[in-house]
């Protein structure tokens, strides 16, 4: 096998006062009276290598201030141990907190995190879908807003992709190329209308049934849409189509504006799903301003248990996805397939994760961490 030079190097100031520079695994091999190979096997603990050997070796990597050079290693076996995560806004509460559970759960499994900002714009998230142009990712964990999951599938590349979110995959012909991890969410939609129906509450109105984003069915929000439908159908109620109020982003200025517009109307409704937290928030504040008390007169509930919920007045009931399964799951998918465990083992699949629905103040419950229904 050719020695390779640059294949670890670093730099110290040496024995005897040496001058500072870029320390070869040659010159090593040189002061410790071994071959390179030899060397390479104590840095790599690869090989056979006696015991005085390796004292003597070791000894002089830390006189000549040797440092392995692992980014070379690692492109040369073709990894890097670094995955990217896309997500489509890193200011979001909700995903700060689930890069913090994805960069725990890579962490442990011996991967770096690089962060990918698409703000929901559609060439950036077809660019993630298709594989970073950089060689730098070993594999991808990826939030879409702009494009779906069928239209992931068309146009992915090679990188090991999962896909994020609550999506439905209605009509997808064949077998399905990339893994999926999400919640149930027109579950969740269902239980936390079903809470607030029975409190009593039957004139319920749902905020943030369309944020414009992808059209069709694989909208996230028409699931949340369709399990508040459903909720409010086996109770024999029919949603007005009035009350599925429209925003064009999930924040809390637009949770607040859409409020604002619904006061002239706001006495017939007496109960408010948003479709996440920051909405929410928003919702609550502008209630607030308004003379309208909640839950007395309105009961607002959220989704995703971000920290804001819990210190809001009142506090916030909410769906709170399990992130940490979240994280747990799309890492060992992505890594499984990098490593070639699930390569070719199993199809890609479609992984539900657990949540709750935690109930606050803002509908009738308690303070604190909030009671699960």
């Amino acid at each position: 096998m050719a020695q390779d030079d640059g294949d670890q190097v670093g730099s110290g100031t040496g024995a005897g006062g040496r001058r500072p520079g870029r320390v070869s695994l040659k010159e090593v091999a040189a002061a410790a009276g071994v071959s390179w190979k030899t060397v390479s096997n104590v840095v790599n603990g690869t090989g056979r290598v006696g015991d005085a050997t390796r004292a003597r070796v070791e000894q002089k990597i830390a006189e000549l201030g040797y440092r392995p050079n692992l980014a070379g290693r690692q492109l040369r076996q073709g990894r890097t141990s670094t995955l990217a995560l896309a997500v489509p806004w890193v200011h979001s509460p909700y995903f700060a907190l689930l890069a913090h559970s994805v960069i725990d759960a890579a962490g442990a499994r011996g991967y770096q995190v690089l962060i990918e900002e698409t703000r929901a714009d559609r060439a950036t998230e077809l660019q993630v879908a298709r594989g970073f142009e950089v060689h730098a990712i070993d594999g991808t964990i990826f939030s879409s807003l702009a494009i779906g999951p069928t239209e992931v599938d068309e146009v992915r590349g090679a990188t090991p992709l999962v896909l994020l979110g609550e999506r439905d995959f209605p009509g997808r012909p064949g077998a399905r190329r990339t893994d999926h991890v999400s919640i149930d969410n027109v579950l969740a939609a269902r239980e936390v209308t079903e809470h607030l129906l029975a409190t009593g509450r039957s004139r319920l109105a749902f905020l943030g049934a369309d944020a414009g984003v992808l059209p069709g069915p694989e909208r996230l929000e028409n699931l949340r849409v369709r399990g508040f439908v459903d909720a409010l159908g086996a109770r024999g109620l029919e949603p007005d189509p009035r009350w599925l109020v429209p925003v064009q982003e999930y924040s809390r200025p637009s949770g607040a504006r859409a409020v604002e517009e619904l006061l002239p109307r706001i006495g017939r409704i007496d109960g408010l799903v948003c479709a996440n937290d920051e909405l929410a928030l928003g919702a609550l504040y502008a209630l607030r301003r308004n003379g309208v008390r909640v839950p007395e007169d309105v009961a607002v509930t959220g989704w995703d248990n971000i920290e804001d919920g819990r210190y809001s007045d009142p506090t916030l009931t909410t769906v709170a996805p399990d992130l940490e399964a979240i994280a747990e799951t799309s890492v060992d998918r992505v890594v499984g397939q990098i490593e070639g465990a699930a390569e070719g083992a199993s199809p890609a699949q479609d992984v539900v994760v657990p949540h709750r629905v935690l109930v606050r103040e803002s509908s009738g419950g308690s303070a604190g961490a909030g009671a699960e229904v």
